[in-house]
């Protein structure tokens, strides 16, 4: 008999009894199970609701159960799911068009919209963002092969993130996830963000055919890459004839108010890998290219089953219509701007980092822990970065009240626990 079934509907403790028993034990997971959510609200399954300051570790971009995708994912359900990429399947094309427009948009500093370069982008689709991050590796290597006489080695920075398959953690640059798991793939090397000189030399040195960044840098604190910086990369990879491989996987669909997050820096990439938001938290990924590289995949060196499927494509293209419709861009930008200021307002937080709705809030007490245990109760979803770094991923359609509300209670939290 189903034990969630014998129990009823909606017992927590049978959950975590099933979790303990028959799942991994790969999460710290925090004692709550939520059944519903809308926007930026979530409720658990006593029926309790909570603000979203996580939004699904920043999946759940147009916020939860969104209407609009939920619609279009249910009208797909009923004509077909999977039927392989062996077949041309509706939404897919669509989608990558719609891609290769966001990716083209050049913006402003603060992520306005300014014009296109004009590129085209061709995109592959996955599943998750180290799926998308594994293809742009091999993109990256292809690159060497055909073009640099076999140069293979991918420079990225310290305390990267890249994902978690054994050559996405190679590419990551934070020894704490690579203990346990050596030998790592060879090939990869990393220098400190935002270290014009130290790159230069990595290039110099190594038989580099690829650069791979994030311009946010999200697992490892919320660490932003200075914009002198980014242009600077891109003129290092030209004079070198590397690709630049940008990591959008949590910055990307407009989380830092730009479409992309390194058009804030205005440069443009050859290689952009995305996961997260683009199905408004439907399970996808996705890695494109610019035409100086996006052919050199052919049929046979890479593929995904599931990747870019019927409910998958259906998912995304409807996220990307709403986000235009909703100009959620706008909304960040705004939102975004009234987080950072009360953040930096709060007791014991000395320094707020980010772009848009992506913030990280460094505290001078040694409390983030708690603070996220302790949000909980008080019905606020927050995530934590070590001892001292608050992460905030909310939905993109957060209100400027929910985040006032929000900050009210956290500066509650802090000045009892500091």
């Amino acid at each position: 008999m189903d034990q969630r079934n014998a129990a009823g509907a909606g017992s927590f403790e049978t959950a975590k009894a099933l979790d303990d028993t028959y799942v991994m034990n790969t999460y710290g997971r925090l004692p709550v199970e939520f059944v519903r959510g809308s926007g930026a609200e979530l409720a658990d399954s006593a029926g309790k609701t909570y603000l979203d300051f996580l939004g699904g570790i920043g999946a759940a971009s147009l916020g939860h159960a969104n209407p609009v995708v939920a619609r279009a994912v249910k009208d797909q359900l009923d004509r077909v799911w999977q039927v392989g990429n062996y077949f041309y399947v509706e939404n897919r094309g669509e989608l990558a068009q719609a891609l290769s427009e966001l990716l083209s948009t050049t913006t402003d500093e603060v992520g306005h919209p300014t014009g296109s370069t004009g590129s085209t982008w061709k995109t592959f689709f996955s599943n998750s963002g180290a799926e998308s991050n594994e293809g742009a590796i091999k993109v990256a290597r292809r690159w060497g092969e055909r073009k640099l006489d076999g140069a293979a080695t991918i420079v990225t920075a310290r305390k990267s993130f890249h994902g978690r398959t054994l050559a996405t953690l190679a590419a990551t640059g934070q020894d704490v996830f690579h203990k346990s798991f050596r030998p790592l793939p060879e090939g990869f090397c990393s220098v400190p963000l935002n270290d014009l000189a130290s790159l230069d030399q990595a290039l110099g040195s190594t038989s580099a055919c690829a650069v791979m960044l994030e311009c946010v840098q999200g697992e490892g604190g919320v660490w932003p890459a200075d914009p002198d910086y980014l242009r600077g990369v891109r003129e290092l990879c030209d004079g070198h004839d590397v690709l630049l491989v940008i990591d959008e996987v949590q910055t990307g669909f407009f989380r830092c108010g730009a479409p992309f997050s390194y058009q804030l820096a205005g440069i443009e990439p050859d290689v952009v890998s995305m996961a997260k938001g683009i199905g408004g938290g439907f399970p996808m990924g996705a890695v494109a290219a610019r035409e100086k590289c996006a052919d050199l995949l052919a049929p046979g060196d890479h593929g995904s089953t599931f990747g870019g499927n019927a409910l998958a494509a259906a998912a995304g293209r409807a996220t990307l219509q709403q986000m235009a419709e909703l100009d959620i861009g706008e909304h960040v930008i705004e939102v975004g701007a009234h987080l950072a200021e009360r953040l930096a307002k709060l007791t014991h937080v000395s320094e707020v980092r980010g772009h848009g709705l992506m913030r990280g809030a460094q505290l001078d007490v040694p409390i983030a822990t708690p603070i996220v245990e302790r949000g909980l109760e008080r019905g606020l979803v927050l995530n934590h970065i070590g001892d001292s770094i608050l992460r905030f991923l909310p939905p993109l359609v957060i209100t400027s009240e929910q985040v006032d509300a929000a900050m009210d209670e956290l500066e509650r939290l802090i000045g009892q626990m500091a």
